[in-house]
């Protein structure tokens, strides 16, 4: 296998662009500034694809260290938010900072009295502090080898500097880069609007084919399958899923409003019924859930979470008070620790919840945002991550719950690593204070690996996690974060129905469902003692919950929501591994 060496200088770099004011995040591009901004740069250029498959990283997997930008924006004084990520990061990666005077970095960061044990200076300019966006991906040749970053053309040209930092970073890093701003293999893509899964399916809006087509700003003229194309060959992006953009996000990035947490889950976030940008998100969100199916071919889990308003009570985008666009989805996941975002009380306090029951096993670490979030970003906008270098890649699909009760319960794993496998180990447990038994995960070959954990009785919780060595000597778990944090699952017992052929739950209640003091839902349950139903309202707050209906087969529950005020309220339904919601209209 062929290894591309790349050793790029900024030398007497000369771009010939007289110093400007930063223009703010959400400037329009016009049809002029991209051809200037390309000819005018003498930038040295790795141009072509990498020379074998690869595969993009997914922001949970082990990373090196995060990205940021020391800069202020817009005259605002954003350092205190730096200091904090800085601060919280380096417990568990590399903080590669980009500054033009590291003295001056480690005396504000002295002064706020953040450590500097684990913090380095990538000596360079940038424009902005938007690393997210211009900043370059991980990606591995065969899955595992040759940790390589890819840049895409950065959408803001009148950011030279932005655009030419990756290519310190690589240098600094030693890294090879491969670049995307030569045609054919030309695309104008930024970080946030883009998250991958690392098992080749990415998320984004359709802000990238509106940039890249003929007369998008850049003169790429690409199509849809020319975009695909490239972020295939760069990326191993084989499954490219693009949504409509929001009407009231002027950057359209979504990683403003969504967030991959695994392989199959969604976290999404939500407004009140009709309001901003909900109903975009809510059809965008049904588009996902009606076409795809995760990488192990099974429904996604979406997770819901507030977009807050304003404390006066405005949402992003007239007639809505025209406020600012608040997220929580907008956090950053490096190995161990989460860094969200936080507002005020009211709302901070839900989305710490959302995100720790969410995210078990994780240290979630809440950082003011007030200040940042005027430009339309947040956490995840202002970081990006660099992944290992010898990384252990494991694939598992979660074992989901079961009323099986008599064979032992089959976990499946792929791993693979750059110098071997050494072992591949099951932990498992049905109580956790007493700790973990191990077993040994069979090769099956091909990177494939298998153990059996014994069945259990009716009503048992199952915890377990997998853990695998590589023979360079380094160790990694799924999940990462695992003893702390583990996967679960319920044995449940009893018989399954079948309604109408098939033994998938239902609900069977159509929107808008007008109710007064009662609500009667109809639904098909094919295992008792297990269904549960939810109360939101449509911020997330739990209303109130109903568990342990028993009954399976077709059945009709009346709910009690006399106390509940007028307005819409989302009912979910719970039957084994399904989940399914629908909105109500509590009326008088």
């Amino acid at each position: 296998m062929m290894r591309i060496l790349v050793i790029l200088w900024l030398i007497s770099l000369t771009l010939h662009v007289q110093a400007q004011q930063e223009q703010p995040f959400f400037k329009p591009i016009s049809s002029d500034e991209a051809p200037t901004f390309l000819e005018n740069s003498l930038l040295p250029r790795v141009t072509t694809p990498p020379p074998v498959p690869v595969r993009a990283a997914a922001q949970w997997e082990e990373m090196k260290g995060v990205v940021i930008s020391w800069k202020t924006y817009s005259g605002v004084d954003l350092f205190a938010t730096l200091a904090s990520i800085c601060d919280h990061i380096q417990e568990t990666a590399t903080v590669y900072i980009l500054c033009t005077d590291s003295n001056s970095v480690k005396n504000y960061l002295t002064g706020k009295n953040v450590p500097l044990y684990n913090i380095q200076y990538v000596t360079t300019s940038t424009n902005s502090i938007w690393a997210r966006d211009y900043s370059a991906n991980t990606i591995y040749e065969n899955e595992v080898f040759n940790n390589s970053l890819v840049d895409w053309q950065y959408n803001r040209p009148q950011r030279p500097e932005d655009d030419a930092s990756p290519v310190a970073l690589a240098d600094f890093l030693n890294q090879p880069i491969y670049e995307t701003t030569t045609t054919p293999n030309k695309l104008v893509n930024t970080g946030g609007n883009y998250m991958s899964d690392g098992h080749g399916t990415a998320f984004c809006s359709k802000l990238v084919l509106e940039e890249n087509a003929p007369g998008g700003g850049f003169n790429n003229n690409l199509t849809e399958a020319d975009v695909d194309s490239i972020m295939k060959k760069y990326m191993g992006i084989n499954r490219y899923i693009k949504m409509d953009m929001l009407p009231y996000d002027g950057i359209h990035h979504i990683d403003m409003h969504m967030k991959l947490l695994d392989e199959e889950t969604l976290l999404v976030g939500s407004y009140p019924d009709g309001i901003s940008d909900g109903p975009q998100i809510e059809e965008n969100l049904q588009y996902v859930l009606d076409n795809f199916q995760s990488c192990f071919n099974r429904p996604y889990k979406v997770i819901r979470i507030p977009q807050p308003p304003s404390p006066s009570g405005n949402y992003p985008g007239q007639p809505f008070g025209n406020g600012y666009y608040r997220t929580y989805t907008n956090a950053l996941i490096c190995n161990d620790y989460i860094i969200v975002p936080n507002y005020y009380e009211e709302y901070d306090t839900m989305a710490y919840r959302i995100w720790t029951e969410s995210m078990p096993g994780y240290k979630i670490k809440l950082i003011d945002c007030n200040d940042i979030i005027q430009y339309s970003g947040a956490l995840h906008c202002i970081t990006h991550e660099i992944g290992v270098d010898d990384p252990i890649f494991i694939s598992h699909a979660k074992l989901y719950d079961t009323n099986n009760t008599s064979t032992p319960y089959e976990v499946n794993a792929y791993v693979n690593t750059q110098s071997g496998v050494a072992s591949v180990n099951l932990f498992w447990t049905i109580d956790t204070l007493s700790g973990y038994a191990s077993l040994p995960m069979s090769s099956l070959g091909a990177g494939n690996y298998q153990a059996f954990i014994p069945a259990q009785s009716a009503g048992t919780k199952v915890f377990y996690y997998i853990e695998a060595s590589s023979n360079s000597g380094r160790t990694v778990r799924k999940p990462l974060v695992a003893p702390e944090g583990v996967i679960m699952f319920n044995v449940l017992g009893g018989t399954t129905s079948v309604w109408n052929g098939q033994s998938k739950a239902q609900l069977f209640v159509p929107y808008p469902i007008p109710a007064t003091d009662l609500l009667n839902v109809s639904y098909f349950a094919p295992v008792g003692g297990q269904t549960t139903i939810n109360v939101y309202n449509l911020i997330g707050h739990l209303i109130y919950t109903v568990s342990n209906i028993n009954a399976p087969g077709m059945q009709q529950y009346a709910l009690d929501i006399s106390n509940l005020s007028e307005g819409t309220y989302l009912l979910e339904f719970k039957n084994g591994e399904y989940t399914q919601m629908k909105k109500f209209i509590k009326i008088k």
